[in-house]
């Protein structure tokens, strides 16, 4: 009978191997039929596969309930069927199961309940796997009657051995929180426990729970602060990127900033008479920042995920070192960093960003990676930018071998095809000019050598940031203003010719008798019908700046002679004949004035005759130019290009606000929070708190440490043990016996044959004075005496390990 039932139990299962191939195979050659027969199976035959005892079918049919499910298909009707088949042995149903209960059990809270007590037997089964799948889908059912259940199985999975039910747990907590959030205390426990876990693969996701469900409580984690530092490179990334982030925010809430100078004491002289008086004078530099040993931890343990495949790790490690460490730290954390625009477009994308919210902070760390930034002609439009920016931040800080370079780039890229890059190019060589004073020449001859190309888009900007140039020292440009009005005869660009003839007005008050103004008007007012709007607001504005020079001019001239004829009779002066009011004569800058105003009055802009009869009331009254001065002739503001990035530059390194950028809102993203500041010295919590297993003098607390490491510990002192019982008993290290313990072992004779002697003699006097009767008494004396002979053998055994210790 057993023979035939084997052969039966081998052929089914033979059978089960063949249907599965087939069916791989079939799904292999036609995966669209397989998806298609799902498809159009109906109610009756799914729920026919469910309600079978066959493993295999009621696989085949959960199969086909998830594909509708995540087809986002009605799957409600066959919720009965599919929660009966919770209790069944097989860890591929449970799991099919498990992921149609976390989507459904929300719809019919009623029905999901009826499987608790099953999902309660599954914490209990000998499978860690399984034991792990019951907590995690315990806690994803939404329905709060549940809450105290996912409380208790929390709690149990906490002490479980396994740990991927202990990660289970951590990841449950909260969960049960949202569910209801008075469970926190007890919930805050079974937290503080699995943040204390020995293994790495669970203190990640309890880091992960801590910062979701309650990242004020800091204080749950100066026990663990060490342990979590110590196990921050065996966690998996996730947990990582978790840890790293809290750090960040413990070590400003812990650790004060604090910094002291260097002192830098000046040597003495090679010979002795030298600088005896001031030798070894002691002198402050500059400050350093001083670290805390457990801050230092933290910073030496977080180096070597520098090495990480994960570009978000390298990024966190980054933000810690900006944020909470020191130049040092931080110039190791800036190779990785650049190694990343070897990734995908994406990867370069934010890695560029974060470089430039770094460079804005400190970016001499990059100076010696330039080169890095330079353009591809594969680069996509949001990579060159941010490099361009990346340049121009660097600009300031690197050689003149690298300056050369940087402008040759620049100028290369800027008599390029297309706009935006021309455009975006030519800005930079402005920010870099603006930044570095000494190279503001050189800039500028670039500058000008574009204004004769052929593309106005180059020209139009090469113009706005030669006006911005010249604006900065205006006194030592005049003749560069003169070289541009050289150029109105060439240039078409409406925006060009605007600038020029802007920058010749501000001018136009620099040495009135001698200057370029007057003349540049007059040719400009003979083409002013076929002049574009922007240039023919330029044109009366520098109509009126001139007019207005030419009347403060003779303003200036005229005080003198009526100063000298105040002395005159005053007869004159009531002759009804003699004016009251000298007129200026109608000279050639007065006709010109009067011909633009002429131009404009008949224009067809509103606005260009709006400006011209605002102008023209101005200056109406010769003697009345305090309001048109102050109007026109005011001091204009220095220009100052930012760079593009500076609105982010308090953002957080590392985070989705810091690429979407001023797009995210005031305050940022949902879920953005900037790192609190640091804490005031003298408010930090005891460096005590973050006292734990391993103590600093090297003495280990066994309660802390797990199976492994209690046996390795006593197996070390075990072992010290053995070496100090060789020692004693006569053998050296080497297995040879020393003079010393030749001697210790000739003394310990001859005391144990003294005392032999002086036993003997009591025994002789016991026996004389005893009587025969008083055998059992003489029995027992002697015994006594033999184990005071043990005694003061092991006391003797003793102080010859003390002498041994000692020598």
């Amino acid at each position: 009978m057993e023979s035939i039932s084997r052969i039966s139990s081998m052929l089914e299962t033979a059978r089960e191997l063949t249907i599965e191939a087939a069916q791989s195979a079939s799904s292999s050659r036609g995966a669209f039929k397989s998806t298609s027969s799902y498809r159009h199976a109906s109610f009756s035959q799914i729920k026919k596969l469910l309600d079978s005892r066959s493993d295999r079918d009621i696989l085949d049919g959960l199969r086909k309930v998830i594909s509708l499910m995540y087809r986002t298909e009605s799957c409600l009707p066959f919720f009965s069927a599919v929660v009966k088949n919770v209790a069944n042995p097989n860890i591929e149903v449970k799991k099919l199961v498990y992921i149609y209960l976390l989507h459904h059990a929300e719809s019919e809270p009623d029905l999901a309940l009826l499987s608790i007590n099953a999902i309660q037997k599954s914490l209990t089964d000998q499978n860690p796997q399984v034991r792990a799948m019951a907590l995690r889908t315990m806690s994803g059912i939404k329905v709060p009657v549940i809450s105290q259940i996912v409380s208790l199985a929390i709690k149990r999975g906490c002490g479980d051995m396994s740990p991927h039910v202990r990660k289970a747990a951590a990841l449950a907590i909260p969960k049960c929180y949202s569910l209801d959030p008075s469970t926190l205390p007890q919930l805050l426990e079974y937290l503080s426990t699995l943040l204390g876990d020995s293994q790495y693969f669970v203190v990640g996701p309890a880091v992960s729970t801590f910062l979701e469900v309650c990242p004020d409580r800091i204080d749950l984690i100066h026990k663990h602060y060490r342990s979590l530092v110590r196990k921050l490179v065996d966690m998996d990334e996730w947990g990582q990127l978790a840890t790293l982030r809290l750090m960040a925010i413990y070590a400003r809430k812990c650790f004060p900033r604090r910094t002291e100078r260097v002192r830098i004491t000046n040597p003495k002289g090679f010979y002795d008479d030298e600088n005896e008086d001031d030798g070894g004078v002691e002198e402050y530099g500059e400050e350093v920042q001083v670290i805390d040993p457990d801050l230092d931890l933290l910073l030496k343990a977080s180096k070597p995920l520098l090495q990480s495949r994960n570009a978000a790790v390298i990024v966190s490690v980054v933000r810690l070192f900006l944020y909470v460490g020191t130049p040092a730290y931080l110039e190791t954390g800036v190779g990785p960093l650049i190694a990343l625009l070897r990734g995908p477009q994406d990867i370069q994308h934010v890695a560029l960003y974060n470089i430039i919210c770094v460079a804005l902070i400190n970016p001499r760390p990059f100076v010696k990676y330039t080169s890095h930034f330079l353009i591809r002609s594969s680069d996509l439009a949001h990579i060159w930018r941010l490099k361009l920016e990346v340049l121009t931040l660097l600009f300031p800080h690197c050689g003149m071998h690298l300056k050369g370079i940087i402008l040759n780039e620049l100028e290369h890229f800027s008599n390029e095809s297309q706009p935006d890059l021309v455009r975006e190019s030519v800005r930079a060589i402005g920010r870099c000019a603006q930044s570095d004073t000494t190279t503001s020449a050189r800039c500028l001859r670039v500058l000008l050598n574009q204004i004769s190309s052929a593309d106005d888009n180059l020209v139009s900007e090469a113009l706005t940031v030669i006006r911005h140039l010249i604006q900065q020292d205006p006194g030592s440009h005049k003749k560069t203003v003169v070289m541009l009005a050289k150029h109105l005869d060439t240039t078409t660009s409406p925006d060009a010719r605007a600038s020029i003839i802007w920058l010749v007005g501000e001018f136009a008050g620099i040495d009135v008798g001698n200057n370029i103004a007057p003349d540049v008007l007059r040719i400009l007012a003979k083409g002013f019908a076929d002049e574009s709007e922007a240039a023919k607001q330029q044109i009366v504005l520098l109509g009126a700046k001139v007019y207005l020079h030419h009347l403060l001019h003779l303003a200036e001239t005229t005080e003198p002679e009526e100063t000298n004829n105040n002395d005159e009779s005053n007869h004159d002066s009531s002759s009804p004949h003699s004016p009251t009011q000298q007129e200026p004569k109608e000279g050639p800058v007065t006709v010109l004035w009067q011909y633009i105003l002429l131009l404009a009055r008949y224009d067809t802009s509103y606005d260009l005759r709006d400006r011209a009869r605002l102008y023209k009331s101005l200056l109406a009254v010769p003697s009345s130019t305090q309001l048109a001065s102050l109007l026109l002739l005011a001091p204009k503001p220095v220009p100052f290009t930012p760079s593009p990035s500076e609105t982010r530059k308090d953002l957080l390194l590392g985070t989705a606000t810091l690429v979407v950028g001023p797009e995210a809102g005031i305050h940022g993203l949902r879920g953005y929070e900037p790192l609190p500041d640091w804490v005031e010295a003298g408010k930090e919590p005891d460096p005590k708190l973050r006292e734990d297993g391993v103590s600093r003098t090297g003495f280990v607390e066994k309660g802390s440490l797990t199976a492994g490491e209690r046996l390795d510990h006593a197996l070390r002192e075990h072992g010290g043990e053995m070496g100090r019982a060789r020692q004693n008993g006569g053998l050296a290290g080497n297995g040879k016996k020393t003079l010393d313990d030749w001697l210790a072992e000739e003394e310990s004779e001859e005391e144990e044959s003294e005392e032999g002697v002086e036993a003997e003699e009591e025994e002789g006097s016991t026996e004389y004075e005893s009587e025969t009767d008083e055998g059992s008494e003489e029995e027992g004396s002697e015994e006594e005496s033999v184990d005071e002979y043990e005694e003061d053998g092991d006391d003797s055994e003793g102080n010859d390990e003390k002498a041994a210790l000692v020598r």
